[in-house]
């Protein structure tokens, strides 16, 4: 079988896109993703290349509705505007690794993940739990949830 070029996007449904990008850009070091040269918004760039209006919807590509990493290593966000809320537990979350994993001694990870923690809550997340080791296994991560209630973790 011949390789094929292939590209990873994580798509997130959600209710209000706008929400989502200013969020999830803040939260990863995103960026909103613009529209394609000689477009004024992501709306004008599908209508040139013959997007039905009805398949857009009210409001869907008058501002960015994805991010994108500046280094262009991480893959691109796009936030699907869909019109059922969230109702249960997500089966994929992201995992924020800011702790530097098992080779850095504990109180250091505590403290580098309770700090991005603290900037996440500033920016509309919520705690759902943290989850400890006690038991020597030297394990510390936080559950939030981001604006929409999508789980994810801090490690």
């Amino acid at each position: 079988m011949e390789p094929i070029d292939m590209t990873l996007q994580l798509t997130v449904d959600c209710a209000e896109p706008e929400r989502m990008v200013r969020f999830w850009s803040e939260a990863l070091r995103y960026v909103p993703q613009p529209p394609p040269e000689g477009h004024a918004t992501w709306r004008a760039y599908w209508a040139s290349i013959g997007v039905p209006e009805e398949e857009l919807g009210e409001g869907a590509g008058d501002l960015p509705e994805s991010i994108v990493d500046p280094k262009g290593v991480g893959p691109r966000v796009w936030f699907q505007r869909v019109p059922e809320p969230k109702t249960v537990k997500n089966r994929v979350h992201l995992d924020l690794k800011v702790g530097g994993g098992s080779d850095v001694p504990l109180p250091v990870r505590r403290e580098r993940v309770d700090g991005e923690v603290a900037r996440l809550t500033a920016l509309g997340a919520s705690i759902l739990y943290v989850m400890d080791r006690p038991d020597g296994m030297e394990y510390y991560a936080v559950v939030l949830q981001d604006p929409e209630g999508n789980e994810f973790c801090v490690v």
